[in-house]
């Protein structure tokens, strides 16, 4: 299960960097969603993978750790909104400089 684990945030924040390094508008608000993403699972495995732990009210010498779920809930929270704010901020810049280019110049063929 591990292994699925690191093999799922290894493709997910390549293909988040591979996206933010396209300096085109949709395709680095996609990039930086996928790291965020990536991010949210790898702090959500700091309080390690248990299938069928009870909640911390309970007898039981296992238990699910509340405060990782706790930090991704707010950190998906936070992504949402900064994603939403980046999306109207490209689409301004879209508005403004007529291009979906990161740096508001067509590159040179």
């Amino acid at each position: 299960m591990e292994a699925v684990f690191a093999i799922t945030l290894g493709v997910l924040t390549a293909s988040g960097v591979y996206l933010v390094l396209r300096a085109r508008i949709f395709p680095v608000v996609m990039g930086l969603t996928l790291i965020s993403y990536a991010v949210n699972l790898f702090i959500f495995s700091m309080g390690r993978l248990g299938t069928g732990v009870p909640a911390v009210i309970g007898k039981s010498a296992e238990y699910g750790d509340p405060l990782p779920q706790a930090l991704v809930l707010t950190a998906i929270v936070i992504g949402f909104a900064m994603t939403a704010f980046v999306v109207v901020l490209a689409l301004r810049g879209m508005g403004e400089l007529k291009t979906d280019h990161v740096d508001g110049e067509e590159p040179r063929a």
